[in-house]
């Protein structure tokens, strides 16, 4: 594909998995209905409408469909990534999708694969690579740590985050003491025990919400009690209104 960006659009069902695998390519991924979960080797990503993924070149990754998700995905060549227009390019990051780059997006996706580096589709590839440099990243992320103790307790967590286990009980599942399990969350996350436990149930109910559910179901799925309770907690771990 010899262009800088390239825009593919797909539709998918609810519950469809793309399964494990990588690009060449760095890519954004943006779904502007439904809700995507991406699994990477260091963290976990939600996307709901009106945000994107952008995931290195070369990085392992899962995707899952919540709900009927129509994606629009940029594949964007490691060359049109130099500075100055991107900074160092670290790991994933989850950036809000502002509408010029939305239809931006959808109209590249409409022209010719070979298309004129000098006309409408290079104009449209160059706009596509400045909005996504100048997106501003949100907290939909669940960094996962590299210790494996800690790791047990994580997929315990993802597995059922509504368990009522206190901290005590959790350091002993990972078998490690109750200093040694929140030092190490907060120094390979960046955040507290609570806080990754709370992140993580967040997540979960997004998940849920877009597969459907009711709400109480899925307050009482993640943890909390009411609905009331889970809004507030969407507040606190995602600075925004749920």
């Amino acid at each position: 594909m010899p262009r800088p960006v390239a825009v593919l659009s797909r539709a998918y069902p609810a519950g469809a998995r793309t399964g494990w695998h990588r690009h060449a390519r760095a890519q954004l991924l943006h779904a502007s209905t439904g809700l995507t979960l991406v699994n990477a080797a260091d963290g976990t990503w939600v996307l709901p409408a009106e945000h994107a993924l952008f995931i290195p070149p070369c990085l392992d990754h899962d995707v899952t469909m919540h709900g009927l998700v129509a994606m629009c995905s940029a594949y964007i060549a490691p060359e049109a990534l130099a500075a100055p227009l991107f900074g160092p390019i670290s790991g994933c990051r989850v950036l809000e999708v502002s509408g010029l780059l939305a239809a931006a997006l959808t109209a590249l996706a409409e022209e010719p694969v070979l298309y004129d580096e000098a006309g409408r589709g290079g104009h449209l590839a160059a706009l596509i690579l400045d909005e996504i440099a100048r997106a501003p990243e949100t907290p939909l992320t669940l960094p996962l740590p590299r210790d494996p103790r800690l790791r047990r307790v994580c997929a315990a967590l993802m597995a059922d985050p509504g368990a009522e286990r206190d901290l005590d009980a959790w350091a002993d599942q990972a078998g490690a003491s109750r200093r040694t399990l929140t030092r190490g969350f907060r120094a390979e996350t960046g955040l507290s025990f609570g806080a990754w436990r709370t992140r993580a149930r967040v997540l979960r109910a997004l998940a849920l919400e877009a597969d459907g559910q009711a709400p109480r179901a899925v307050a009482r799925a993640v943890g909390y009690a009411d609905p009331r309770g889970l809004g507030l907690a969407m507040r606190r771990a995602l600075a925004a209104p749920p």
